[in-house]
């Protein structure tokens, strides 16, 4: 990287169609991220987070203005050039954690690794290594039907991170948990963030986990009415 963020957006803007009329999803949007940044999207349902977040994946374009990813311009990529980029470079946690229900959590897991063309003995041991890290060695072989919620969405984590990627885009990641295991899945997120300086950034309204925020970045209608470094309330056992 010659620059020294990994993301940048200038005046970026999205639009959707609604009959003759244009709805504006995003409004003049300008920020930047760094390596190692710990950081959320914060608003209602309605603000624009998700639609950002797509944006930065590269799941969606804007309609004007910049969208730089890994020194990308997201609005300029082929099909294949966003998976690409996706598959290189960025982790995805999803809401509904999204694992295939016909599949193994060691076969889940091992996924993006099949798509970047990692050799077996490779493969193998990146994904042992990130089962290690969400603590789910002892589920290689089940199922995400015999799973708990946490325990899907610690598949999930470990998906998004087994090949170490520059940036973990995490949209509402704790939506369906309760309480204890999104503390607990929030914790494994910031002991990875520091442990790789792995950038994340969530999109979400959840209290708990703009509770582990570095850095809050608000959103209201499509805009960005505050842009923060917070202090986390709640301190991991990295930095007791």
């Amino acid at each position: 990287m010659e620059n020294n963020y990994l993301i940048k957006t200038e005046n970026l803007t999205k639009q959707y169609p609604i009959g003759l009329q244009k709805f504006t999803a995003l409004e003049d949007i300008n920020l930047t991220f760094q390596k190692g940044e710990f950081a959320g999207l914060v608003g209602p349902s309605g603000s624009g987070k998700t639609t950002l977040l797509n944006i930065l994946g590269s799941l969606d374009s804007p309609t004007s203005g910049l969208a730089l990813v890994m020194d990308k311009n997201v609005g300029e990529l082929s099909h294949s050039e966003s998976a690409h980029l996706r598959n290189e470079h960025l982790g995805f946690i999803f809401q509904t954690y999204n694992l295939l229900p016909v599949y193994t959590v060691y076969e889940n897991v091992e996924f993006p690794l099949l798509l970047l063309k990692m050799n077996g003995r490779d493969r193998k041991d990146k994904i042992m290594q990130a089962l290690e890290w969400v603590g789910l060695t002892s589920k290689i072989k089940s199922k995400p039907g015999q799973l708990s919620g946490g325990e899907s969405q610690r598949v999930a984590i470990a998906r998004a991170m087994v090949k170490q990627p520059k940036i973990v885009l995490a949209d509402e990641p704790t939506a369906n948990l309760d309480a204890e295991n999104s503390h607990n899945i929030l914790k494994m997120m910031t002991n990875l963030n520091k442990e790789l300086q792995t950038t994340f950034l969530f999109a979400t309204h959840d209290q708990k986990v703009i509770g582990y925020l570095r850095r809050k970045i608000s959103l209201f209608d499509g805009k960005v009415v505050a842009d923060e470094e917070i202090t986390p309330e709640i301190q991991t056992d990295q930095e007791q």
